[in-house]
């Protein structure tokens, strides 16, 4: 009997530190991962900014940067995984939105559309997405440090309240800046009759892309208002699953 619960504890504490190491390696690539986040989209808002002082006028930074933007947002990808895997306690399905939704903004609307990347609203969202991710980034970063500065988190669950309203409206003046253009050349679009006998039209995709903002920015919107008044408040906040 003794020897029996001898290998019971055995077994206990060996399993105790396997998920140690697994949790101290899960910290040390989410700490990598967003120090990484956070210096990329800085380098992002220098460039944006050099470019602007430098030129004087915003026609011409989108494609200055177009490269940089789209290595580390569609990088983000990597935060579904992180979700999907649990090492972040954080729904797949909104992550998976929100990461896919700016992959489509910046691959399939404002880089393939070359007619509106001097759009004031393309400046909008993409100076509303360099704050809100450098404040983001930085907040997770600190977070697992153990050394959250107060400005920091203030800042993760205020800022949001004005930015997120303006970059959706950037982002939605876009692609209907876009939709002409899109209309004209027939981008992306399939007509019939063709071989696999399939017809899909970009054009009515974009506007059912801009009619999903309706139902969900109010939920990602108040998800996040949620979230502020249980870390600002202490609040308990009660969740469906998802």
């Amino acid at each position: 009997m003794a020897s029996s619960e001898e290998d019971g504890a055995a077994e206990e504490k060996e399993n105790n530190n396997k998920k140690r190491t697994k949790s101290a390696l899960a910290t040390a690539w989410l700490t990598f991962y967003n120090i990484a986040m956070t210096t990329g989209w800085l380098v992002l808002t220098l460039a944006m900014m050099r470019f602007y002082v430098e030129k004087g006028t915003h026609k011409g930074l989108y494609r200055s940067i177009a490269r940089t933007l789209k290595f580390f947002q569609t990088f983000a990808l990597v935060e579904v995984g992180h979700c999907a895997i649990g090492i972040v306690k954080t729904s797949v399905i909104v992550t998976g939105v929100q990461v896919c939704s700016r992959i489509f903004m910046v691959w399939f609307v404002t880089s393939s559309i070359r007619q509106i990347q001097n759009e004031e609203s393309v400046i909008l969202f993409l100076v509303v997405w360099t704050v809100t991710e450098i404040t983001r980034y930085s907040y997770y970063t600190f977070n697992l440090l153990n050394h959250l500065p107060h400005f920091v988190k203030w800042a993760r669950y205020n800022f949001f309240i004005v930015l997120y309203p303006l970059g959706v409206i950037g982002e939605l003046l876009t692609i209907y800046a876009a939709l002409p253009f899109v209309r004209r050349s027939g981008m992306y679009s399939m007509r019939l009759p063709n071989k696999y006998n399939v017809s899909f039209d970009y054009y009515y995709c974009l506007i059912i892309v801009m009619l999903s903002y309706i139902p969900l920015f109010p939920q990602l919107y108040f998800h996040m208002l949620r979230q502020r008044r249980k870390v600002l408040h202490g609040e308990v906040i009660v969740e469906k699953d998802d």
